[in-house]
């Protein structure tokens, strides 16, 4: 989406600003002993008292209102009465939304409570390269500047990045142009972000594998070699400086 009047901002200020506040409500809600559909009602109560649908139910009727990966998933965990949430879980929760014809997509990879498994670097280390990708964007970089700071951080880490799963574009549906924006320098995408645009930057940073792989039950995503991964994203609008980051209030950068 491309941002041409004061109502379209406002209008993807305001779900950026819903899908932000469940997230960062449903992390300080998420306990041990909790299962991952117990939460998932949880931000179903947020999403609906803001009069906001859940975007993947809605685009793809994923069966949640979120999606919730536990430790070895990467992306579109199913929520599940039969999932339990244990101290030291590396957790994901992604928040997608519409209200009013807009949509706006973050999502926040952590540790529940204790680091026992040494994961919080992992999820810091993909905190940070968020920030500084964002920060390097502005209307007319290549998206494969982009991925290639991404990759190369990652590396510089000792981490490394889940290649089939990318940022994208977003506004007046789920996915739009650009399709993909991708965490890896692909040489053949001479694509360059656009002032004004509306795109969601996510990070997918891994411990192991580069491919993501769908399980049986048709969302769940799990690495080709195992591990894990952490996932950040910002929904953003595309300035001539710093992006406007849309979903900031969700606080993972905090």
């Amino acid at each position: 989406m491309s941002i041409t009047s004061e109502s379209e901002f406002l209008g993807m200020k305001r779900i950026g600003e819903v899908v932000a506040t469940t997230l960062r409500k449903m992390t300080a809600y998420a306990k041990p002993g909790m299962t991952t559909k117990q939460l998932d009602n949880f931000g179903r109560q947020l999403l609906e008292g803001y009069g906001a649908k859940s975007a993947p139910a809605l685009a793809y009727n994923f069966p949640g209102w979120t999606c919730i990966s536990l430790n070895g998933e990467i992306a579109h965990g199913i929520p599940s009465d039969n999932k339990t949430m244990h101290e030291g879980d590396l957790i994901n929760i992604d928040v997608s939304a519409e209200l009013d014809g807009y949509w706006a997509d973050n999502g926040s990879s952590f540790v529940l409570g204790q680091d026992f498994y040494n994961h919080r670097h992992l999820v810091d280390i993909s905190k940070q390269i968020l920030r500084k990708a964002i920060d390097n964007i502005r209307g007319g970089v290549r998206i494969a500047e982009i991925g290639h700071l991404i990759e190369t951080a990652a590396k510089k880490s000792g981490y490394t990045v889940i290649k089939n799963l990318t940022g994208h574009g977003i506004g007046r549906k789920l996915h739009e142009e650009p399709s993909e924006i991708a965490n890896y320098y692909d040489r053949f995408n001479q694509s360059r972000f656009r002032k004004n645009s509306v795109v969601a930057i996510e990070t997918f940073i891994s411990t192991r594998s580069t491919i993501a792989n769908a399980l049986q039950d048709g969302w769940t995503l799990v690495g080709n070699s195992g591990g894990f991964v952490a996932q950040h994203e910002h929904t953003i609008v595309i300035t001539d400086g710093r992006p406007i980051v849309l979903t900031e209030m969700n606080g993972i950068w905090n």
